[in-house]
């Protein structure tokens, strides 16, 4: 899985941004919902579900073209934390309250009984599905990868698959 989920992030990302945002100033800066999240995941590491994580996040008030800076941080039941910030693109499907949702978020990660990553450096890329309701909450269901990105000899990864909720806070 291995940077999939970053190269998809950017390509779609960025196709969006030339298709809809260019005409008015590819990375201008827009408004958009202040929201904050809690998602629960199970983690995957070689293969194996390790057990859960519980992340809790914040999307800022502006977006620059398709992109809005997010920040989160993680903890594992076996205590590995990780932290990061970097930027979500979210488009809807079509009319309807069905989004699609893609993240990349560079940040640091301490081990505590968790797996050995390779560095304390760790990308953590994202891809979901998800649906908007009337009052402006939203559920979402993810899947993604964390890794050093092969800066370092050992980038094992570590994967999760979760569902988040989160809400506008304006």
């Amino acid at each position: 899985m291995d940077g999939i989920l970053a190269i998809l992030f950017a390509v779609i990302g960025l196709t969006d941004m030339a298709l809809n945002d260019c005409p008015t100033g590819c990375l201008a800066q827009d408004s958009a919902d202040r929201r904050l999240y809690i998602q629960t995941a199970g983690v995957q590491f070689n293969g194996d579900w390790l057990g859960s994580e519980l992340v809790l996040g914040y999307d800022f008030d502006r977006s620059y073209g398709p992109f809005q800076p997010t920040m989160s941080v993680s903890t594992t039941h076996e205590g590995a934390v990780w932290a990061g910030v970097g930027a979500k693109w979210r488009v809807n499907a079509g009319s309807s309250d069905v989004f699609f949702e893609g993240s990349l978020q560079p940040g640091l990660y301490v081990r505590g009984d968790g797996p050995e990553l390779g560095s304390a450096v760790q990308f953590r890329s994202a891809l979901g599905m998800g649906y908007e309701f009337n009052n402006g909450g939203a559920i979402l269901m993810s899947f993604d990868h964390r890794s050093n990105g092969d800066f370092q000899p050992i980038n094992p990864g570590l994967e999760t698959l979760s569902i988040q909720y989160s809400f506008v806070l304006d």
